[in-house]
């Protein structure tokens, strides 16, 4: 099916980025937030993003032009008539679940509808709406207007056409789709989190200090930042929440929480967002490891 307008549900920092590179790439956005403050603040982010690539030379139009294509709202029914629907809502199963039924019986019957969970089943979301043939993930990843990556996973329900439609759309989105099936943490993080987790655990057993593991496989493997940034980047409580959901599903110690990374997330120390966690970012330019022997 050819798509001209999308919907996104959350203005957050995930779904701000969507509709971001959604109107960039010439279709018409409305985004759905509960509040009215939240698509302020989120569509503020936006105006934010798109006078800095405007700035770089990145930007193929003026940005108040594709601002023009973006549209907020509070009133789910203004999704009804949108080609595809994008939720980027909190990873949370239930509230995923509640948005699509509430979505299921406004949206168009043959508009795509679609999950940026990272970590959530999407098979786990089917039961949610009458239509399981037309339900894709679409695993987006932070920043989104600057990382190419999306991961299209089908599920054993997912129409064929429907998979086909979604790749084609990620690829006019100007990102490099990859084709997964649905299988927890589909291929990044299935990948990453045991990385991650054995980063911590080296630490725990005393391999070498935060900045040298980070400094060690920045230099060694030529990755743009070690793990222990990197988590701190996407948050200790999102990596905590995913460790759960692999476990419960592959039963490996590798995929299960390392008691410091349990410990941080108990004190509220999630990363770069609060300011703490395993490095101490009062000064954000100059951040200090933390020492948690």
């Amino acid at each position: 099916m050819e798509i001209k307008k999308v919907g996104v549900v959350g203005c957050g920092l995930m779904g701000s980025g969507i509709a971001q590179v959604s109107a960039t790439a010439g279709f018409e956005v409305t985004v759905l937030e509960v509040e009215q403050r939240f698509l302020d603040k989120g569509f503020t982010g936006i105006e934010k993003s798109l006078a800095k690539f405007s700035e770089k030379g990145n930007l193929k139009e003026d940005p108040a032009a594709v601002r023009a294509r973006l549209k907020g709202t509070t009133n789910k029914q203004d999704l009804a008539y949108c080609d595809i629907v994008i939720e980027a809502i909190t990873e949370n199963v239930a509230e995923k679940k509640q948005m699509f039924a509430s979505l299921d019986p406004i949206v168009r019957k043959d508009a795509i509808l679609a999950t940026n969970t990272s970590s959530i089943s999407v098979t786990e979301l089917l039961s949610a709406t009458k239509r399981p043939e037309r339900l894709i993930g679409m695993h987006f990843f932070n920043p989104v207007p600057l990382m190419k990556l999306v991961e299209v996973v089908r599920t054993i329900a997912t129409a064929p056409d429907v998979y086909e439609s979604g790749y084609q759309f990620g690829k006019k989105l100007g990102k490099v789709p990859v084709r997964t099936s649905d299988k927890t943490g589909f291929i990044v993080n299935r990948l990453l989190v045991p990385y991650l987790l054995d980063a911590i655990r080296a630490y725990e057993e005393g391999v070498a200090s935060i900045p040298d593991i980070d400094n060690a496989m920045k230099l060694g493997c030529g990755y743009p930042m070690g793990p222990f940034t990197l988590l701190d980047f996407v948050g200790l409580d999102t990596t905590y929440y995913i460790t759960h959901v692999m476990y419960d599903e592959f039963k490996e110690g590798r995929f299960a929480s390392p008691p410091l990374l349990k410990r941080l997330v108990m004190a509220g120390w999630y990363g770069r967002k609060t300011g703490k966690g395993f490095y101490d970012y009062a000064d954000p330019n100059n951040p200090v490891p933390g020492n948690f022997d």
